[in-house]
């Protein structure tokens, strides 16, 4: 039955709010915002739409309003259902969970330099940044280090330190865990460290530089060539700030569009200095203009995601409805924020910079786009197939010797690798080390899905571990009654060297030999190595998880209490471990008869 449209807009008023369009099935296609419901809704019924909107016009089956009191506040319900219903017609950005800052505690005398994924509330100190990605984190955190030889080790480590460690020795440390300085120099170290992630390089340069003629007028030459040698490393960074600014908090966004695909790129200067770039791939369904692509993607980025909202919002297109998302963004962030467009300056050199990012990053996922196509036509090709497949599934087992058993899958599209797709299944009951039955119980749980109509099926589906694995899976498919699928075991060759695999179609009385520059070979070498690296990395975290556990939780009479005075006493679980009776009951709260049961726990 198709959609009553003039019906539903006879019951709509001309209020603003937002609305949800459904297909049949009751899946959201798109959620939009309005001034004036009905003139907009009435928009999508008049004929005057390009072949995409048409396209989703065509499947809907029920239209759902929210009316709200204003249209910032229809703006920002808008963007919250976009994130909770990820409609494929909405401009969708991949949920990054928060900005990277640098953190500095108040609570200790030689503060380090910390690494940090978000803020914490409950933490005393000082976070500096955000930063755009965790790269940019580090290689600040390393010329800081270098520089100013500011400590990055962990509390527990500075605190059970008897000798300077290997970063005294390579002059990247001054060892305060041992008192080879005192806090105030320290602290001044640190103080000089803080300004110039804050961009303030060039002050902490004309201190240094005082202090150097103080120290060669005290004929302390020492100190002096150490005050030349921050001077000199600071001028060789401030060189490396390529683009001359004059402070500033402000995000850059630009949008590169061409034929086949458009990147949009987000640049983050805090303080005057350019942290570095973000970037994303956004698809446009509906074919929108740059200026309405643009504003929906900044609405996204700040009103359905934990992004802190800077001062200024610099964009390389005109926005539309750049007013209203202006006041949403004031609202939403408590303070005044400015939208523009047109810039002088080195805001004009920002947004330059902006573009040229924006273009470079599009140019290089267009050519990857193109050469991952000519791959995909090339295995439709190499397995026989009557038309270019558009899912491939790969599945890998990873474990130590039968310890934390992890499945991987992952999943390539015509795009390449589709991570929102990626899963690992934990594998469990079965014998250690027995990579069929985990192959089993893992393509069981996962095609188990496309039976039940809960999951997609793969056009191709490859298996990891050759012959063996290749029988395994074809008896899962069996059992749960699957023809659709193709198969493809990969089996390494005798040298285990890339290039000498082994193929087998379907079944292991069918090899398939490809060459070795075979586009089609290089991509299941793609997502073969991309599935061993996930289940790798799935393996390790559940081993290290389950390593981390302290075996003196499971010690009869040794509690919270007891556990943490142990742990002090001995600096962590290994010096525990290693203690013998006496050593036991010399902890507090720890007699001599529990001693002799810890050691026999640990000892057996």
């Amino acid at each position: 039955m198709s959609f009553d449209h003039k019906q539903f807009l006879s019951t709509v008023g001309a209020t603003p709010g937002v609305y949800r369009m459904l297909d049949a099935q009751g899946n959201t296609l798109y959620v939009g915002k309005a001034k004036r419901l009905n003139a907009r809704l009435a928009s999508y019924f008049r004929g005057r739409l390009n072949a995409k909107t048409q396209a989703m016009v065509g499947r809907i089956a029920d239209i759902q309003i929210t009316v709200t009191r204003s249209e910032i506040e229809a703006l920002l319900l808008e963007q919250t259902l976009i994130k909770s219903w990820r409609p494929p017609y909405n401009i969708l950005l991949r949920d990054d969970k928060s900005y990277p800052f640098i953190f500095v505690t108040d609570r200790h005398p030689f503060p380090a330099l910390e690494y940090k994924r978000a803020r914490q509330r409950k933490e005393d100190g000082r976070y500096l940044g955000p930063y755009p990605s965790s790269g940019a984190v580090r290689e600040s955190l390393a010329l800081m280090q270098k520089i100013f030889r500011i400590r990055s080790c962990e509390d527990s480590v500075f605190a059970h330190r008897s000798r300077p460690c290997l970063q005294y020795q390579i002059d990247r440390c001054t060892a305060p865990c041992v008192g080879y300085i005192s806090e105030a120099d320290y602290r001044r170290d640190l103080e000089h460290a803080i300004m110039c992630l804050e961009g303030k390089s060039e002050h902490v340069t004309q201190t240094l530089t005082e202090a150097m003629e103080q120290a060669s007028q005290s004929l302390d030459f020492e100190e002096a060539a150490r005050f030349r040698d921050q001077i000199q490393q600071l001028r060789a960074l401030q060189q490396r700030q390529f683009v001359d600014t004059q402070g500033g908090d402000a995000d850059v966004f630009a949008l590169a569009q061409r034929p086949g695909g458009l990147s949009v790129a987000v640049l983050s200067v805090r303080d005057g200095r350019l942290l570095g770039a973000r970037h994303h791939t956004p698809p446009n369904d509906l074919d929108l203009d740059p200026g309405t692509l643009l504003a929906n993607v900044i609405g996204q980025y700040y009103l359905a995601q934990p992004h802190e909202i800077p001062a200024e919002i610099i964009t390389s297109h005109a926005l539309d409805d750049a007013d209203l998302l202006q006041s949403a963004l004031s609202q939403h962030a408590g303070k005044r924020i400015r939208l523009a467009h047109q810039v002088r300056g080195h805001r004009a050199q920002w947004q330059d910079l902006a573009v040229t990012n924006a273009e470079q990053h599009l140019a290089t996922t267009l050519a990857d786009q193109q050469q991952m196509h000519e791959r995909f036509a090339a295995l439709q090709k190499a397995l026989g197939l009557d038309a270019v497949p558009e899912r491939l599934e790969c599945f890998d087992i990873s474990h130590s010797h039968g310890e934390a058993t992890v499945a991987s899958c992952v999943v390539f599209d015509t795009s390449g690798p589709r991570k929102s797709d990626y899963r690992r299944f934990n594998i469990t009951d079965i014998a250690a080390g027995d990579d069929y039955a985990a192959m089993q119980q893992a393509l069981t749980r996962r095609l188990k899905r496309v039976t039940d109509k809960a999951g997609v099926a793969p056009d191709v589906l490859i298996v990891d571990g050759g012959k063996g694995q290749l029988n395994m899976a074809r008896e899962v498919l069996k059992t749960l009654g699957i023809e659709t699928i193709t198969l493809l075991g990969v089996a390494k060759g005798s040298t285990r060297k890339a290039g000498l695999e082994t193929l087998f179609l379907e079944t292991p009385e069918h090899p398939l030999t490809l060459e070795a520059t075979s586009p089609a070979l290089h991509l299941v070498q793609h997502i073969r190595d991309e599935s061993h690296r996930f289940a790798i990395a799935g393996h390790r975290a559940a081993r290290d998880k389950a390593r981390r556990t302290s075996t003196l939780q499971e010690i009869p009479g040794i509690g919270p209490k007891r556990r943490r005075e142990l742990l002090r006493f001995f600096g962590g679980l290994q010096g525990v471990q290693q203690a013998d009776r006496t050593e036991l009951a010399r902890v507090p709260g720890i007699s001599e008869a529990l001693a002799d049961v810890i050691y026999q726990s640990l000892h057996g």
